[in-house]
């Protein structure tokens, strides 16, 4: 036998469910249609008693009629001329009542159209015999009032057959319709009973499953506090090492470095001696001067000298920053309220110098918010990525640089974009990397700007990322806590 697994059991069950609701829904359907039926097949029925109570009411009222005429044909009483007179006024309305009540039946209309027939001329036979009394008043048998109150007395009696049957057709389908709606009942309990055990089937899985997961995860949460304690005393200790060894790279690097830079000087001097002593040579004794040694002297060894001095002052450059993020790796950060509309605002003065000789415009969004954090880091992400902002802006176009932030929850996100050259979408996290830069190096750097502020952004908490494409601009977005913990500043 193929034993499923808990998904696969899960999946049927769920999927039976969601059947048997399907399923339900339909019956549900079925049922309203079968419980319209049933209101249908009563109002028929209802209908049929009525139209039998105005056939019984019409006949009454004929023979009623009949009754007080012979009543007064043979005893000429008022009270007898009262109800011949009630009754004969009577009888138009009560036939036109039944013959509305039948206008959907052809065979009962044409029974209705001969009983006002025969109604009309037995009133009027009865009016004439009540007004001359001239009836033979002990033989009634061949009385055509009579006849014709036995001939409408057997016209109600097949109307009321006609009905009896109707009704007991109508009855038989109202009671088929009410065992058909109740098996329709039953059907749905037995459907829903089953969504119901399928369903609770369900919820008991997942409870146990939750509650399994709830006791793993609280297995888990017991050792997790004392697991990320351990894993960030190592990261701590290895970022304390991994400073050290910069610093002390650095510092190695410099000595052979001011080594260099002390020869490079020295050759300098010594190489003023040299061109000097050509010149002589040149002059009192020009066979002694060969064009490979002059252009030794007068070329080569210069250009080699400023290929040196150039080097070294790079390197000088990369030794500082490197020096400089050891340090601000090593700095305590200092946790305080800084509304960075204010920030912003000092940001922009101390570059107001340099944007206005490059003809671009720093534009600070009003309503900035507040936020809890190192000062001086947050000074340094910002105005490395305002001066990277003017240093890339886009030749022949007005520089726009244009500073926003808005609060989102427990965090700050800050925004700066500009309208530069752009970085191509390839290199959007190359220029994050340490000495990487993208695109046309017509710029002095050293490919540190970028790396510093995505370091100083993870210390603070945060993340730093950029949207940009080529000619279209960048927009570098900067994810700040509101309120940086003290786990982080420490």
């Amino acid at each position: 036998m193929v034993k499923l697994s808990d998904r696969t059991a899960n999946a049927l069950v769920i999927g039976a469910v969601v059947a048997g609701f399907l399923l339900i829904m339909a019956i549900g359907v079925v049922g309203v249609r079968v419980m319209q039926r049933n209101l249908t097949f009563t109002d028929l029925v209802a209908h049929t008693y009525e139209v039998q109570d105005a056939i019984a009411d019409y006949r009454i009222l004929n023979e009623r009629m009949e009754t007080a005429r012979r009543g007064y044909l043979l005893s000429p009483e008022a009270r007898f001329i009262q109800v011949f007179e009630e009754t004969s006024s009577q009888l138009p309305a009560a036939l036109k009542r039944v013959g509305d009540l039948t206008i959907d039946n052809p065979d009962q209309q044409a029974r209705v159209a001969e009983a006002q027939r025969l109604t009309r001329e037995q009133v009027a036979e009865a009016k004439a015999s009540v007004a001359d009394r001239t009836a033979t008043v002990l033989n009634f048998a061949d009385d055509v009032v009579v006849r014709d109150t036995r001939a409408i007395r057997a016209i109600t009696q097949e109307m009321a057959r006609d009905e009896a049957a109707k009704l007991a057709q109508r009855n038989k389908e109202r009671l088929d319709s009410i065992w058909e709606l109740v098996g329709v009942m039953i059907g749905m309990g037995v459907i829903i009973l089953g969504v119901a055990v399928g369903s609770l089937w369900v919820i008991w899985r997942y409870t146990r499953d939750l509650t399994a997961s709830r006791d793993a995860l609280g297995q888990l949460n017991e050792h997790l506090e004392e697991e990320v304690r351990g894993r960030t005393a190592e990261l701590s200790r290895a970022n304390e090492e991994i400073q050290r060894f910069a610093y002390i790279v650095s510092h190695d690097l410099r000595s052979p470095l001011v080594n260099v830079m002390g020869f490079t000087s020295e050759l300098e001097a010594a190489s003023k001696p040299l061109s000097a002593l050509m010149e002589r040579v040149e002059a009192e004794a020009p066979q002694l001067m060969t064009p490979d040694a002059k252009l030794a002297v007068t070329s080569d060894l210069p250009e080699s000298l400023n290929f040196i001095r150039a080097s070294t002052q790079k390197m000088d450059r990369l030794i500082n920053a490197i020096l400089r993020l050891s340090r601000e790796g090593r700095r305590v950060l200092t946790p305080q309220r800084v509304p960075l509309g204010d920030l912003f605002t000092n940001v922009s003065d101390s570059l107001k110098h340099r944007a206005d000789e490059l003809g671009a415009v720093i534009d600070i969004r009003p309503g900035l918010p507040t936020v809890t954090s190192d000062r001086l880091a947050l000074e340094q992400i910002f105005s490395n990525l305002i001066e990277n902002a003017l240093k890339y802006l886009k030749p022949g176009r007005p520089g726009r640089i244009e500073v926003r932030a808005e609060r989102r929850g427990e965090r700050v996100i800050v925004e700066i974009a500009d309208n530069g050259r752009g970085i191509d979408p390839r290199d959007h996290s190359r220029v994050f990397d340490l000495f990487r830069r993208s695109g046309v190096q017509d710029q002095p750097g050293e490919g540190i700007g970028l790396a510093h502020v995505r370091a100083l952004g993870y210390r603070l908490g945060g993340t730093v990322t950029v949207e940009s494409a080529l000619d279209e601009g960048a927009t570098f977005r900067v994810s700040l806590p509101a309120t940086l913990s003290p786990e982080a500043a420490a």
